[in-house]
C-alpha cells in the first residue's frame, strides 16, 4: 500500500503514505526536459503549463521557462509542448513558423493519438471519454474528423446509435466512468472497437486510494485543484470516507482535521512534487506530534 510511520504506543497516530504518491513517470519525465531545455538554451518557451501545478510552473520559471498563451508570444528560442499534449494545428502552426519544438508530451498520450488515428483510417466514429475542455482531450480530439466528446454516462445515453465505432479515454479518467460510459455504448454501436487509454499509474493511484480511504479515518490527497487528476482522486476518498481533505500544501493542514483519529492517509496527484508532499507529511507529523490530538 505504501510507507506507515508509526511507534510501539497504540496512542500514537498511524500515518500511510501511498507507494505511488506523486509524480507519475511521464511529468517526472516532461520537468526534466524542460530544466535541461532551459539550461540548454538559456530560457524556453512553454505553451501553457507543463503539468497542472503551480508550485512546478514557478520553479521552472525560475530557471529560464516562459509560460505563454500563444505562438504570437514567442520570439526568438524554441518551444517546448507540455506534458498533456498539443493540438495538431498547434504543432503544424510552430512548423510553419520555423520554431523550434522540444516535446515534452507524455509518451503514453502519444499512444491514445496513434491509436485514434488507426481506427479513424479503419471508418471507425471516434468517442473519446473525457473532461470537456481538458487539454489533454483537445489534444486527442483534433488527431481525428468529427470525434464525439462524452463525459458521463447520461451524455452517452443521448447517443444515436451507430455502425461502428472506436472509443478511447483520457489518460487520467476514473475506471468506473469509463466502464459505464463503455456498457453503453456496446448497446449503442454494432462494431465497437475500446483501447483502454486509462494509463497504468492512473490505475494504480486509484486502487491505493480506495484502499487508504477505506482503512484509514483521515485521508489527504496533495495537489492543484487545478489537477484534474488529482481531483478524481478526492473525489474517490471523499466517496469512501467523508473524512477526507483536498489540499495544495502543508499550509492547508487545519489542526482540527487530525482531532481523535488515530490513522491519517496520505496520496498525492500525478502532478505533486516530492517537496511537497514531504512539507505536508512533516507538517501533520508536528500537529500530533506522533500523538494523536485532544479534541478541540
Amino acid at each position: 500500500m505504501g510507507t506507515t510511520y508509526s511507534q510501539q504506543d497504540d496512542n500514537e497516530v498511524r500515518i500511510t503514505l501511498a507507494k505511488h504518491a506523486g509524480f507519475c513517470f511521464g511529468v517526472r519525465d516532461a520537468v526534466e526536459i524542460a530544466r535541461e531545455a532551459a539550461e540548454r538554451y538559456g530560457s524556453v518557451y512553454m505553451l501553457g503549463h507543463i503539468v497542472h501545478n503551480e508550485r512546478v510552473v514557478q520553479q521552472l520559471a525560475a530557471s529560464g521557462v516562459k509560460v505563454v498563451d500563444s505562438l504570437d508570444e514567442i520570439k526568438d528560442g524554441p518551444v517546448l509542448f507540455r506534458a498533456h499534449g498539443t493540438p495538431d494545428y498547434v504543432w503544424s502552426e510552430a512548423k510553419q513558423r520555423g520554431l523550434e519544438i522540444i516535446d515534452a508530451t507524455c509518451p503514453l498520450v502519444h499512444e491514445i493519438h496513434d491509436e485514434v488515428k488507426k481506427m479513424e483510417q479503419a471508418g471507425r466514429q471516434i468517442y473519446v471519454i473525457g473532461d470537456k475542455g481538458h487539454d489533454e482531450v483537445l489534444g486527442i480530439m483534433s488527431q481525428v474528423e468529427n470525434p464525439i466528446l462524452i463525459s458521463t454516462p447520461e451524455e452517452a445515453e443521448s447517443l444515436r446509435k451507430k455502425k461502428r465505432g472506436g472509443v478511447v479515454a483520457q489518460s487520467t479518467q476514473m475506471v468506473e466512468n469509463v466502464q459505464k460510459i463503455i456498457g453503453i455504448l456496446m448497446m449503442k454501436v454494432k462494431d465497437l472497437q475500446f483501447v483502454n487509454t486509462v494509463c497504468h499509474p492512473t490505475r494504480q493511484n486509484q486502487v491505493e486510494l480506495k484502499d487508504l480511504a477505506t482503512s484509514h479515518d483521515l485521508m489527504i490527497v496533495i495537489g492543484s485543484f487545478t489537477s484534474a487528476n488529482t481531483k478524481r482522486l478526492t473525489a474517490l476518498a471523499k466517496a469512501l470516507n467523508p473524512n477526507s481533505y483536498q489540499v495544495e500544501d502543508a499550509h492547508d493542514i487545519q489542526a482540527e482535521w487530525l482531532s481523535n483519529v488515530q490513522s491519517v492517509g496520505i496520496h498525492a496527484g500525478a502532478s505533486t512534487p516530492d517537496i511537497t508532499i514531504t512539507e505536508v507529511q512533516e507538517r501533520i507529523e508536528s500537529l500530533t506530534s506522533g500523538r494523536i490530538p485532544e479534541a478541540i
